[in-house]
């Protein structure tokens, strides 16, 4: 077993990944025809996103949607950088919510926190020890 990807469900996903390039730099990957699925080009896993209608035809039972105006869902998607100050506030300025500021960890990690333009938490951080 290993990790594959994780799918992000949002209302449009053409501005989720104009978001996603604009706010932390990542590339699209691919994009389906239909414009409900596209991937960002992350390294071996996947950040996907889907269309909110999608989750509604494959999940049985609905779904929470992620919003800015509710807490954010129990999981975060995590970014690395080597230089965390400069994506937090390029996040920022592309749109993010800011959450948390750059700190410094006690166990050395550098770690930040935004909100997305749907609400979904992002860490922007360094790799751990």
């Amino acid at each position: 077993m290993r990790f594959g990807w994780t799918i992000v469900y949002v209302p449009d996903v053409a501005e989720a990944v104009g978001f996603y390039e604009r706010a932390f730099g990542l590339s699209r990957r691919f994009v389906h025809e239909s414009g409900a699925f596209a991937e960002m080009e992350t390294g071996e896993t996947r950040l996907a996103f889907a269309a909110d209608a999608t989750a509604g035809e494959l999940v049985p039972g609905g779904f929470r949607r992620n919003s800015l105006d509710d807490l954010p869902a129990g999981i975060e998607i995590a970014l690395v950088t080597d230089d965390v100050a400069a994506a937090y506030d390029r996040a920022v300025a592309a749109g993010s919510v800011a959450v948390a500021p750059p700190a410094r960890k006690p166990w050395g990690q550098t770690v930040s926190y935004v909100r997305d333009l749907n609400g979904v938490l992002v860490e922007i951080a360094t790799e751990v020890g």
